[in-house]
């Protein structure tokens, strides 16, 4: 088993259960989450003239090798129907892969760390929640230092803690 980070946000229809399914897909295909941020409402950041998101960051342990993890995301998105019409505009959910263990991959389809990562806070503030000693394998800094160097300044605040789905919904 492997251990990943991978980050979940939605911005059209009711983002919380399209985050709830998404984690259930997961888990339907052998994808074991092991821990949870809370949700966070978060500004848009490429593309401002869209709806807030809902995110989240998952630690799951996985058989998957990362281009199958892959596959298996996209899979979820086109069974939520996720449409890739504009390029990082608004979405029924996204998932990424943050860090696999310490790989480093660079491929034309997926690249591991994500390649943003350390400039976004709507996945910093989650990861940093459940993991802040958690290190970058490419830059050597912890998530909790990527965090508080990142130059990102949009906003984002905590909805709640524990699992979507769980009472207090």
């Amino acid at each position: 088993m492997k251990t990943a980070y991978i980050s979940l946000g939605s911005n059209v229809g009711d983002r919380e259960e399209q985050i709830a399914a998404a984690m259930q897909a997961l888990g339907a295909r052998g994808v074991r989450i092991v821990r949870q941020s809370s949700i966070y409402s978060t500004e848009p950041v490429d593309v401002a003239t869209q709806s807030w998101f809902l995110n989240c960051v998952l630690e799951v342990e996985t058989d998957l090798m990362p281009r199958q993890l892959l596959r298996t995301f996209q899979e979820i998105e086109n069974e939520l129907g996720r449409k890739h019409t504009v390029r990082r505009g608004p979405r029924v959910i996204d998932l990424d892969i943050l860090l696999y263990g310490s790989s480093v991959i660079r491929t034309a389809e997926l690249e591991v760390p994500h390649p943003r990562m350390s400039q976004r806070r709507f996945v910093l503030v989650p990861l940093a929640e459940i993991a802040p000693a958690l290190r970058h394998p490419v830059e050597n800094k912890s998530v909790e230092e990527l965090l508080a160097e990142t130059e990102d300044r949009s906003v984002v605040h905590r909805c709640k803690s524990g699992a979507v789905g769980e009472s207090g919904r």
